[in-house]
């Protein structure tokens, strides 16, 4: 079996090293990667925009261009997100969390080296989990029906509400308050339009980008609008400043390793985004930590962790979409509407059936990564030097991008309203130390979460012991449980130890001072 997937692999880098096509993977690893730069824009909408290229095109280079456009604009969007804090892809929003803290202190550069770093890494590792795991995930992926996917999500709600600095309770109210503007929108099951107050833009939902953009991008703008300085003028970026030290990359390491393992098992599961993914890896290394009260104020564990979980699953995310037809996100979606319109069916029968284009792209994915690492290392200066802009330019400029990118998703005015909305919400909510990333948690899990628990209740006919009586769903059902009790204990310790200072110090204070007085006296008489 392994020499048969070696022998697969060589004749699909003869597939992906031809000409036409080796030229079709530059050009979208190229542009994902600039699209992933840009504030405002993302994979969704370059795919959107250059889907009808594609009708015209022979069906494995119009793939392996998507498929670029897809990968490249992750290492985009993670350098949106660390140095200018706007997570233009979803599962970016976490690493704002620690990449932007390491931005304001100088280490853009270093943080932009782990990435590369982690993401190759990651990437390496899921091209491999494709190659020689596939039919195993399948088999896997087969196992994962309503019941075991709504307990897999609870599980993520439950680690997003911990996982953000500061009160708990915060983050638990955030992420019910995502859940909130998750169930606006059209019931999938009765068609009742619920919680639109009369406006027909709302049908659909919120638009997930708008949001994402408002709470991350334009609260941020506001919280600095009257900011003189420029952020990175005190940079001075060397060579030896873009490579992380030995300390660094020990510091990184076993976050990569695990973050790159929890994105290749969330992307054999199908219907399971990335943005779950990045945040679990996230709420993982915090609770892991010696020192977690570093997470938030520029730690890389922060960043190595979610930029593994997140590239992995990207690789991994086309085995459910081709294999199963099953896409884990609305890119990969528009990935599958491209080989539908090919004429290609996806499913089980692909890899027989179609073995050039799957083993052709899956060598893609190794030579798409590898010119990503050769494009991404000298120019890490250039992003860098997007610091050296003022504010006064700068965030205007990302405004702008903001607006045409969120208006280019569905030709909408109304949902650059709600990016502007969103902004003024994540504002004042920062301003009161609300943590804004579990929102978008609450917000993308929501709805699934809900949907699944609806189809495992028509399963069960209305009876619950079904979460318990499927061998998956209760091992994620014990680990939520598990992580609840696991908090109220952490919540007890702390109010114990707070009582204990004050007794400590109740006491003790009033003999001092009654001595200090009675010396005080005695001296005097």
């Amino acid at each position: 079996m392994i020499e048969q997937s070696l022998l697969d692999l060589w004749r699909g880098f003869g597939v992906a090293l031809e000409v036409h096509n080796l030229m079709w993977s530059f050009f979208g690893v190229l542009m994902g990667n600039l699209i992933g730069v840009l504030p405002g824009m993302g994979p969704l909408s370059a795919i959107s925009v250059l889907l009808p290229l594609t009708y015209t095109m022979h069906p494995i280079p119009a793939i392996l261009m998507l498929a670029g456009i897809f990968y490249g604009s992750q290492y985009g969007g993670a350098i949106g997100a660390i140095l200018l804090n706007l997570p233009c892809h979803p599962p970016h929003a976490v690493t704002c969390l620690d990449g932007y803290p390491l931005t304001k202190k100088g280490k853009g550069g270093t943080a932009l080296g782990v990435t590369i770093i982690s993401s190759f890494f990651a990437a390496s590792v899921g091209i491999l989990i494709m190659v020689f795991a596939s039919p195993l995930l399948v088999k896997v992926a087969f196992k994962f029906g309503p019941v075991e996917l709504f307990s897999i999500m609870l599980l993520g709600l439950l680690a997003g509400g911990t996982m953000s600095r500061g009160s708990p309770l915060k983050g638990v109210s955030m992420t019910v308050f995502g859940l909130l503007l998750g169930v606006v929108g059209t019931d999938v099951n009765s068609g009742v339009m619920r919680f639109t107050y009369g406006m027909f833009q709302l049908s659909s939902g919120i638009e997930l980008v708008a949001l994402a953009l408002g709470l991350f991008g334009v609260a941020e703008f506001l919280r600095n609008v009257n900011r003189m300085q420029v952020t990175g003028s005190g940079i001075k970026l060397r060579l030896r400043d873009m490579r992380p030290d030995k300390a660094e990359l020990k510091q990184a390491f076993f976050p990569m390793v695990r973050g790159t393992l929890m994105g290749a098992l969330f992307g054999a599961m199908p219907g399971t985004g990335p943005t779950i993914t990045t945040f679990l890896a996230y709420a993982v290394e915090k609770k892991i930590s010696r020192t977690p009260e570093r997470f938030g104020h520029g730690a890389l564990e922060g960043v190595a962790a979610p930029e593994a979980a997140s590239h992995s699953k990207t690789q991994v995310d086309f085995i459910p979409t081709m294999s199963l037809g099953i896409p884990g996100d609305p890119v990969m979606a528009l990935i599958l509407g491209a080989l539908l319109i090919q004429g290609i069916q996806p499913g089980p029968q692909l890899i027989t059936e179609h073995a050039d284009l799957f083993w052709g792209l899956i060598a893609s994915f190794w030579v798409g990564n590898v010119l990503l690492v050769v494009l991404n290392v000298p120019l890490i200066g250039v992003w860098v030097k997007f610091l050296q802009v003022p504010y006064r330019y700068l965030y205007p400029t990302a405004l702008f991008f903001i607006a045409v990118g969120v208006y280019s998703t569905n030709n909408s005015l109304f949902e650059v309203g709600e990016v502007l909305v969103f902004g003024v919400v994540g504002a004042v909510l920062l301003a009161l130390d609300f943590p804004v990333a579990p929102i978008l948690l609450g917000f993308v899990l929501g709805p699934l979460v809900e949907e699944n628990f609806r189809r495992s209740l028509l399963l069960s006919r209305g009876d619950l012991s079904i979460f318990l009586s499927h061998p998956i769903s209760a091992v994620f059902i014990g680990i939520s449980a598990l992580l609840v009790l696991l908090q109220v204990v952490f919540a007890l310790r702390r109010a114990v130890r707070k009582r204990g200072r004050q007794d400590t110090s109740g006491p003790v204070a009033p003999p001092v001072a009654k001595v200090a007085d009675a010396a005080q006296l005695l001296r005097g008489k």
